[in-house]
């Protein structure tokens, strides 16, 4: 029996309306959460995912803007603009997209956006409170995402074995910080995969809850899989096909076709985690805006 599917858009959907009624009840204390988005270059697939930022945080009352910068900024102007953000009372999240051009550290960049104002959650400060088990700091938002769709999808991570093939400091490092917390979500058993792991298939065939963020196509086959494992694709790769009008197609990192046939639960690309990212994102910027007037978070 096919595997169910976990609708990411659909619970991104329910999230975002979270969201709007919490931007509703900010507004009655004169509250408008502000979300500015920094754009280094012209990437076009940062510019289509920037503007889907803009778009959404609009849609829910709250006020969002694009700053867009040529690709020969210097590190100094960036930093300088972040330091008019930082003090600018009405920006709650600050969001400098990646990838930057060459002439910019990205490490430099995130540690100089106020910890308070990091709704990316990448600032050392946020990710040294999520490995404590702190709640007050943000959470990157893909990770975050995922927890919410096993949580919502009825899904028990507790003392499950829970495995990630993939271990950037975006999602596979953060996500296991997540599932070895103490509380809904968490309480797994985790290991990490990586390049250098032998033999991954051993590691991913003993997965109650498959977690896969490597950024390579399909790399995880249904023989792979545990049966009745609940897999969770965090991919995004486009690749060539000939019967596509623009020649490519987007797939995941697991082999949807065979993994289907296997999982109890999966994530279908795009569909599944893709949603999830700014719903999140909208719920960090929200979360920011309560805290930094002193407002009951809901």
């Amino acid at each position: 029996m096919p595997a169910e599917l976990i609708d990411g858009k659909a619970i991104a959907e329910t999230i975002r309306a979270e969201v709007a009624r919490d931007v509703a009840i900010l507004a009655a204390h004169g509250v408008v959460p502000g979300l500015t988005v920094v754009l280094v270059g012209d990437d076009g697939a940062s510019a289509t995912y920037v503007g889907a930022k803009e778009k959404a945080s609009k849609a829910a009352g709250m006020a969002g803007q694009t700053i867009r910068l040529p690709a020969t900024t210097s590190q100094a102007d960036l930093l300088a603009l972040i330091e008019q953000l930082n003090a600018d009372a009405s920006v709650h999240g600050i969001l400098v997209q990646m990838p930057l051009p060459k002439q910019i550290d990205p490490d430099t960049v995130i540690r100089h956006i106020l910890p308070e104002k990091d709704v990316d959650g990448f600032h050392p400060v946020n990710v040294g409170k999520l490995l404590i088990g702190h709640t007050d700091g943000f959470v990157s938002c893909t990770p975050a995402g995922v927890i919410e769709l096993l949580v919502r999808s009825g899904v028990d991570t507790r003392g499950a074995e829970a495995v990630i093939v993939g271990r950037s400091n975006i999602v596979g490092k953060p996500m296991a910080a997540l599932l070895v917390q103490g509380r809904a979500g968490g309480d797994a058993t985790v290991t990490i995969c990586h390049s250098r792991t032998r033999d991954i298939a051993s590691h991913t065939r003993r997965a109650d809850i498959l977690i896969v963020a490597a950024g390579r196509a399909e790399m995880i086959t249904g023989d792979m899989i545990k049966p009745g494992a609940v897999v969770i694709d965090v991919g995004m790769n486009h690749v060539p096909d000939a019967t596509k009008a623009k020649g490519t197609r987007l797939c995941g990192d697991v082999h949807f076709a065979s993994a289907v046939e296997v999982a109890s639960k999966i994530t279908p690309v795009p569909g599944g985690v893709g949603p999830m990212t700014i719903a999140m994102l909208l719920r960090n910027t929200v979360r920011a805006a309560q805290r930094a007037h002193g407002l009951a978070e809901a």
